[in-house]
């Protein structure tokens, strides 16, 4: 009789009899492809060993208990990415139960209370979680970084003692640990040369798409962490490049930029994603650049990039991720549709990036980000227009845009994110920003039309909230406005342009030290931002009396507008530097701006300490009553 210590791991399908009563064939023809595809490969990945498959359940053993964990974490997290997509009713759920313990081994078989208690550990694991005995946690918490909730003892069927038992988290350390499927052939890398263009062609002539892994070829020149502009991220982050729009046809373009900023928006909504800014990622539009230089002056590690092509009704797309640290491309596909079919793409992209990435995403973050905005390829036309010519930042283009966003609303009357634009365009018609419009007191009132009609469509959209804030804030109901900036940055955490507009906010309600952290975290996202967000800094900064910090940022803006000169002067007068103050309201006043102290007493604040400092210090600085 042969002993060994070994580690076990069981697993089985929740609800197993129920999904076989309802559809038997269909719930085989999923355990096996999710065998073949997924936990065949990560076994050998990790050295394991099928010990028996028992119709929904499995029995392992694993040489490392590192590995049996590793293994562990892979597989329920790649079948959170699968069952996203799938109905509740039919979705592939594991438990998993791993103990490390002294086994006896029969030919290919194991016995004794090692593997009982895996079974039991299983038996009391949550759908999709881990659960693990004490010396399963001991052994691996100083080797993998991994967090753990102790559920205490626990009796279990024929175990004499209890057993001490610990629940994996399946958080963003856990997803760190995820690596790309590979299979088990190219694993064991015996296939013949022969062979693999053999399934190459055959793969290429059964599926009009082509996806592969290879980890073991680099393609790019590697990036380096030494030479990297900013730190990396302690999640996974991304850089989506420009597509480039190969259709020959620059009235096209938009199409291609609407594609890449989709995707930025859509991956941005995850918590568990860093996601670099589309200004910072279209400063690389149009230019030949390397994945390396990309990932190192953004400082992250993923990078994808791809073309698009639009010929009459017919859509082309590629696009490829690459791992800038490795040059291993993660992921590759082509996609030939009818235009028509343009959103299923982006979700196609989206999904794949997801899955490619394996961060730990709950299913309602997923469905959410999937969401399609419109079915209406036309609307979706107009309302990527208006996008572009809204930032232009000029009456004509605020016009012109508003046009676009209307046009896009009378052909898709639920298209949420179009009513939502609107607000934008209102508030810059209004007296309480710039008055563009025929009738500024009414405009005020149309955004916040907009932004409510934009949320009754689509409430779970973080634009939908972003507006109601923003037209709130123009009303001054601050309250209702820093709630609904809270929800759409609580929905969308990684939209740059998002953060640093909100610290106007922040400073309207005292929070002045929390803006300069937001948008520095905006900055960061976005290496590549606008005149505007370094104004926001230089602006919170002076309220939260960072004033030689203030004055840095302020000078560092490459086109102020003429305003920025007030900020400069209340600045140097805090740090006692009078005649410079004096001297920054003599050029304000030269460039025909109008506004006096009293306009600026008007200007509405929660917080009315900061406006009376702002006040007091120009008035010091010599700008008229």
């Amino acid at each position: 009789m042969e002993r060994r210590l070994s580690a076990i791991l069981a697993a089985d399908v929740v609800g197993y009899s129920r999904l076989m009563g309802e559809d038997e064939a269909g719930t085989l023809a999923a355990l096996k492809a999710h065998r073949a595809d997924l936990i065949d490969p990560k076994t050998i990945q990790y050295g394991g060993r099928t010990i028996k498959l028992m119709g929904d359940g499995i029995l392992m053993e694993f040489a490392s208990v590192v590995d049996a964990v590793a293994f562990a974490v892979e597989v329920q997290t790649a079948m959170r990415v699968r069952n996203a997509r799938i109905s509740e009713d039919r979705q592939i759920i594991y438990r998993i139960g791993i103990n490390v313990g002294d086994i006896i081994v029969e030919g290919d078989d194991i016995y004794g209370d090692g593997v009982n208690v895996a079974s039991r550990l299983e038996g009391l694991a949550e759908p999709g979680g881990i659960c693990v005995r004490r010396n399963v946690r001991n052994q691996v918490r100083d080797k993998l970084d991994l967090n753990f909730e102790d559920l205490g003892e626990v009796e279990v069927k024929n175990i004499a003692r209890p057993v001490r038992v610990f629940r994996l988290i399946l958080d963003d350390n856990a997803a760190a640990l995820v690596t790309p499927v590979v299979s088990s052939k190219r694993q064991s890398r015996q296939v013949g040369i022969a062979h693999y263009a053999t399934a190459l062609v055959m793969c290429l002539v059964a599926t009009v798409g082509l996806a592969w892994w290879q980890p073991w070829e680099p393609r790019v020149e590697t990036a380096s962490v030494a030479r990297m502009a900013f730190p990396l991220p302690d999640k996974p982050s991304i850089a989506i490049l420009p597509f480039d729009n190969l259709s020959g046809d620059q009235k096209q373009e938009y199409l291609s930029d609407g594609l890449t900023n989709d995707i930025i928006t859509d991956l941005s909504r995850f918590k568990n994603l860093f996601v670099i800014a589309s200004n910072s990622t279209f400063s690389y539009k149009g230019k030949a650049v390397k994945v390396q230089q990309v990932a190192e002056e953004l400082g992250v590690r993923y990078v994808l990039e791809g073309d698009l092509q639009r010929k009459g009704e017919n859509l082309r797309i590629n696009a490829q991720l690459i791992d800038a640290l490795t040059g291993h491309h993660l992921w590759a596909e082509r996609y030939q549709r009818n235009a028509g079919d343009f959103f299923a793409v982006q979700e196609d992209i989206l999904q794949a990036i997801v899955a490619s990435l394996a961060f730990q995403v709950h299913q309602a973050e997923i469905e959410r980000a999937l969401r399609k905005e419109t079915e209406n390829l036309l609307a979706y036309d107009y309302y990527q227009r208006g996008w572009r010519t809204y930032f232009d930042f000029t009456k004509e283009a605020n016009n012109r845009a508003g046009e676009f966003f209307e046009k896009a609303i009378e052909l898709d009357p639920e298209y949420a994110r179009a009513h939502a634009f609107l607000t934008w365009i209102h508030i810059n018609n209004s007296t309480g920003r710039w008055s563009w419009g025929e009738d500024p007191e009414r405009s005020l009132d149309l955004a916040l039309e907009a932004a409510r009609k934009a949320f009754a469509l689509d409430p779970n959209d973080y634009y939908s909230h972003w507006a109601l804030g923003f037209a709130y804030m123009f009303h001054q109901d601050f309250d209702r406005a820093l709630a609904e900036y809270q929800r759409a940055v609580a929905m969308n955490p990684n939209d740059s342009d998002l953060l640093a507009e909100m610290a106007n906010l922040l400073v309207k309600v005292g929070r002045a030290k929390q803006a300069v952290v937001q948008v520095k975290r905006a900055m960061r996202i976005n290496p590549r931002h606008e005149d505007w967000v370094t104004w926001n800094l230089g602006w919170s900064q002076y309220f939260a009396e960072e004033y030689d910090s203030a004055f840095a940022t302020l000078k560092q803006m490459s086109d102020p507008p003429v305003d920025v000169h007030l900020d400069l002067a209340a600045v140097l007068v805090r740090l006692g530097r009078l005649e410079e103050a004096r001297k920054e309201i003599e050029n304000y006043m030269a460039e025909g701006s109008g506004r006096t102290l009293s306009d600026l007493a008007n200007i509405p604040y929660q917080h009315l300490e900061y406006r009376d400092r702002r006040v007091e210090d120009l008035r010091k600085a010599g700008l008229p009553e």
